[in-house]
């Protein structure tokens, strides 16, 4: 994968718990939305990379479910990866 294994721990460290705290809801929300930004860069030069394609909506269902699961449980912890990763303008 393009991300290298530093990279990610310095991802997991920044939204997670530590380094080491590869489950966090929040770690993860981090690691798909750079996914995300590197995937959609490859789309704009490649317009007809199809299974690219599937795969941004793919990561972007499951950004969508891992949201959707803090804002039920926590909204504290939702609000400040929105705030973090700036995905939304208006938080409710």
């Amino acid at each position: 994968m393009y991300l290298s294994k530093e990279a990610k721990q310095e991802i997991f460290a920044k939204h997670g718990a530590g380094p080491a705290d590869t489950g966090s809801a929040e770690g993860q929300v981090a690691l798909f939305t750079t996914r995300i930004a590197h995937l959609t860069g490859h789309l704009k030069k490649n317009k007809k990379d199809f299974s690219t394609q599937l795969s941004l909506q793919k990561l972007v269902g499951k950004r969508r479910a891992l949201l959707a699961y803090l804002y039920k449980k926590d909204i504290s912890r939702y609000r400040a990866i929105i705030k973090a990763l700036e995905l939304r303008d208006i938080i409710k």
